[in-house]
């Protein structure tokens, strides 16, 4: 698997970076252990986890499979904090649907909860370390010092944001070592374009692709109806679906599977390749709840679209208003 530089960092992380969101969830220890061991000897590298993860067992699972299975030092750990366990004190709320997350960037909470996560992991260091959340009753100068800390004391190799806004990653990138940033971004989501990746490459920061399928629609699966055994299947997430698969979420999954058809491929790769290919993006961050679906996204690494068919993407999931 390709390798890229993250920003202006001399970090390299592979081109498809293995989530772990789904652990403990929808994919169990053994699927989980699979899927680790089948993405490393691709020669992905970049793991994503979160203590948030299916309450804190994603976490535990991917401890469990470190050094047994893959070592560590295959591995660039992207990790977080500022998201809390909703058993702790928080400062502030993320407005949204019940449960909402309760976040926590003050200094105290940041260090606390890396510290955590490093003894649950059984690592001395992450290899990328983010701000989960922008949490406005912190100081940004106090997020930034702690980044700065992080750093010098050889618990973070890199620090990141995920959940930032353009003008709040852009100014913490302006006083605080980030390196890279998290962003939903595929071809239903492309408003990252207009200011997000603008600012992260002026500030030297790579971006870091997540949700790159948009919740498993640009795989075409949704096409006909929402599968009985789809993540989907449950009465509030299909009905999500089927909200989101609006006009033109329709033609853009039909130009994908006509592209697919014409390529020999998948509509998951292609859509994949296409924002693989974007500009500033240094890696992009994909779930699978098992070995099949991995093998799938593992698939785009080796697809090289066309300029005609990107062309045709970009103006098929372009928004006219």
């Amino acid at each position: 698997m390709e390798q890229r530089t993250v920003g202006r960092s001399g970090l390299r992380v592979s081109r498809i970076g293995l989530a772990t969101h789904t652990w403990g969830a929808q994919t169990d220890v053994d699927d989980a252990a699979v899927q680790l061991v089948a993405f490393a000897e691709a020669g992905g590298t970049l793991v994503d986890t979160s203590p948030a993860y299916a309450g804190g067992a994603a976490q535990r699972i991917l401890a469990d499979l470190l050094g047994d299975l893959v070592s560590r030092d295959d591995l660039v750990l992207s990790g977080c904090a500022g998201v809390l366990p909703r058993t702790e004190p928080a400062q502030t709320t993320i407005p949204g649907p019940a449960p909402r997350a309760e976040i926590d960037a003050s200094r105290r909470g940041l260090l606390r909860q890396l510290d955590r996560t490093l003894l649950e992991l059984g690592t001395d260091y992450l290899d990328i370390w983010h701000v989960a959340a922008w949490d406005p009753n912190t100081p940004l100068d106090e997020v930034a010092g702690t980044l700065e800390h992080a750093v010098r004391s050889g618990k973070v190799r890199y620090a990141g944001v995920r959940g930032f806004n353009p003008w709040q990653l852009a100014s913490l990138a302006a006083i605080a070592p980030v390196s890279a940033a998290h962003t939903p971004y595929s071809l239903l989501a492309r408003g990252a374009e207009n200011e997000f990746v603008p600012a992260a490459q002026h500030h030297g920061v790579g971006v870091i692709a997540s949700a790159p399928l948009a919740g498993g629609i640009l795989t075409g699966k949704y096409r006909d109806g929402v599968p009985a055994d789809s993540r989907g299947a449950d009465e509030a997430t299909a009905a999500e679906i089927r909200h989101r698969l609006d006009e033109r979420a329709t033609r853009v999954v039909d130009a994908l599977v006509t592209a697919a058809d014409g390529l020999g491929t998948s509509p998951l790769a292609v859509a994949l390749a296409w924002i693989r290919d974007r500009p500033g993006i240094a890696s992009m961050i994909v779930g699978a709840r098992d070995i099949g679906q991995l093998t799938g996204v593992m698939a785009a690494e080796t697809l090289e679209l066309p300029r005609a068919i990107a062309a045709a993407l970009d103006d098929v999931s372009a928004r006219t208003e």
